[in-house]
């Protein structure tokens, strides 16, 4: 099968959709399959990488951190994408370049599928700059709603979650493909790492062999309510540490009111050793509400972290409290359940197996063939 994935969102530009497509990529070509990309450059040019399989349309930087969006129409690429003779298209965005999937799936009559990976009511801030948020917010959902009711097009969401808030709040009623992104499980193996040496990262970082790490992995911006999480640690044990791995819009201010136990790594490229600070970590703790799945809490199950999350649709399919880890509702809840783990490690060392366990659910080559199945449906 001819594969073509439209996404704003690629390499070089890190975030979760972006790990989802390069995992999805291989996982598809292992299993026999062609996989074209269409996604954007990073700056006005038009390029061509991988032997022509990769097409990269000018673009332009917008006010969403480490975000670009292309132009809607591109008329070599256009010849280049017939040339391909897709079989279906399977895009990433709603807009940039979800647009111009569309366009291709009605001039070349291609089979369109569409996956939601974000929240956009949670980032119209960045363009807004906070004003008018409801005006905003509304036209983000009309937009939204627009590209969705598409009679040809079959929507695949991450949760439950996204599933409701599109059947009952933005009205679109047709069938919507539950499917959780899987991840690589085996890149969060410490096995598959003999040579890696734990306690040196550790001693970079200044954090001691005896302290327990609590990690978050992701952008430091408003919508992930990492003040949860920061102004809690003035309430535990000075050897406990809070270790946020990643950059974003909110770094200054966050490290502002943050005490000595809370360590910021700053960015750190996911396809080169970004595991590594999973394991050094003990447990894996998001108090994000913006979130469509959360491929982080996925990633620290197969590194066998327990996950602390707060109460959101996003979680609660995937973590049970007791098993693999917790969920809180607010501060003392989260407190008391990094202390559980702290203290006893037999309750630490069950829920980390618990969460091994459950990131088998959620392998890359599960998560190609349920894709596989929708492709087929619509062919």
């Amino acid at each position: 099968m001819k594969i073509g994935i439209f996404s704003d969102a690629y390499i070089p530009f890190t975030n979760g959709v972006t790990t989802s497509i390069l995992m999805l990529k291989q996982s598809l070509e292992e299993k026999g399959h062609t996989v074209y990309i269409v996604t954007v450059s990073t700056s006005k040019k038009f390029e061509i990488e991988e032997q022509g399989k990769i097409i990269r349309l000018p673009s332009l930087p917008i006010p969403m951190y480490n975000y670009r969006i292309s132009f809607l129409y591109h008329k070599k690429a256009m010849k280049i994408i017939e040339s391909w003779h897709l079989d279906v298209i399977h895009s990433q965005t709603e807009f940039g370049i979800g647009m111009f999937a569309r366009i291709i799936s009605n001039k070349y009559n291609i089979p369109l599928i569409h996956t939601c990976h974000t929240m956009y009511e949670d980032y119209v801030h960045y363009i807004n700059g906070g004003h008018f948020n409801g005006l905003f917010k509304n036209i983000v959902k009309k937009l939204t709603q627009k590209f969705c009711q598409r009679d040809n097009l079959e929507l695949i969401v991450p949760t439950t979650k996204i599933s409701k808030l599109y059947n009952e709040k933005y009205n679109i009623k047709k069938n919507i493909h539950v499917i959780p992104t899987g991840i690589d499980i085996n890149k969060f193996d410490m096995n598959q790492y003999p040579n890696f040496d734990r306690l040196k990262l550790r001693n970079k970082l200044d954090i001691s062999e005896n302290d327990f790490v609590i990690l978050f992995v992701g952008r430091i911006a408003q919508e992930k309510n990492l003040e949860i999480l920061i102004q809690s640690m003035d309430k535990l044990s000075s050897h406990i540490k809070l270790l946020i791995v990643g950059d974003g819009p909110q770094l200054t201010q966050l490290k502002s009111i943050s005490n000595q136990n809370v360590i910021y790594t700053g960015s750190i490229d996911w396809n080169d050793n970004i595991q590594y600070y999973y394991f050094i970590a003990n447990c894996f703790a998001t108090a994000s509400h913006s979130e469509t799945q959360g491929l982080t809490v996925i990633e620290a199950m197969a590194a066998k972290l327990p996950v602390i999350a707060i109460n959101d649709e996003s979680f609660t399919n995937t973590i049970k409290n007791g098993y693999n880890g917790y969920i809180f509702d607010n501060d003392k809840q989260y407190i008391d359940a990094i202390i559980k783990l702290y203290n006893n490690k037999k309750v630490l060392d069950k829920l980390s197996w618990g969460a091994y366990e459950t990131s088998k659910e959620y392998s890359a080559s599960l998560f190609a063939d349920r894709l596989l199945e929708v492709y087929r449906k619509v062919l």
